[in-house]
Parts: structure tokens; C-alpha cells; sequence
């Protein structure tokens, strides 16, 4: 398996946990808009190294979720921002961009030095 893509939180935003209910997590690089900022995991803006594609195995420290579906923008504001939405849903088609689905298990516990990598 190849790290294509590989980050550590370094903060997290005040209100992180409005989004959980609703399946979701935001990651944002440093240059956050103020307003999301509190919404967001806060990252560094890493490249990716090959394609984010379903299938692969997205990972926050020991925990792996299969992905099932990836925006077309998601890739792009991923390098280029250290933004990405992660959705739980599991489902198999992109409603939004900017978003990398995952299979529908139970989010992770995130804290500041938790990594994330994607493995093709």
C-alpha cells in the first residue's frame, strides 16, 4: 500500500463537534476563513502524491475507513488548501464537490497530533 496523502491535526475548532451529528468533519489548512475556522480540523497544506479514488483506505490513526465516493473538487482544495470534507454516509455517489465519502461506521476520536493518511 502507497501513503498517497498524509497529515497530522494540529487543532481543532471550538464548535468541531456540530458537524458529527450530521456524519460529517471539516479539515482546513491554516489559512481558514474566520467563519469556518471554529468548524474546522486544523491541518497543514500537504501535496498528494497519486489520485484519490473510491476504494482506497482512508486512515485517523487506527482507525480505517474504506472510501466510496470522491468530489471532483476535493483533491483540489485538499492540496491546495488543506481543505476536505469527510462525510460517513457511505454513500456511492458525490453530492457535494469538495467532499471524500466514506464508508458508514462510527467516526473517530480526533485530537491535536491525530494523523490522517490515504493509502492507495
Amino acid at each position: 500500500m502507497n501513503v498517497i496523502y498524509e497529515n497530522q491535526v494540529k487543532a481543532l475548532g471550538a464548535s468541531v463537534d456540530e458537524f458529527k451529528d450530521a456524519g460529517m468533519l471539516i479539515l482546513f489548512g491554516d489559512n481558514a476563513p474566520e467563519e469556518l475556522r471554529d468548524y474546522c480540523y486544523s491541518v497543514s497544506v500537504n501535496p498528494i502524491h497519486g489520485t484519490i479514488a473510491a476504494g482506497q483506505t482512508l486512515r485517523f490513526d487506527d482507525n480505517t475507513y474504506t472510501i466510496t465516493a470522491v468530489g471532483s473538487e476535493a483533491p483540489v482544495t485538499l492540496a491546495g488548501l488543506g481543505h476536505c470534507t469527510i462525510n460517513f454516509s457511505g454513500q456511492t455517489t458525490v453530492d457535494l464537490p469538495g467532499t471524500i465519502y466514506v464508508e458508514n461506521k462510527p467516526q473517530p476520536e480526533i485530537t491535536v497530533g491525530t494523523v490522517i493518511q490515504i493509502y492507495a
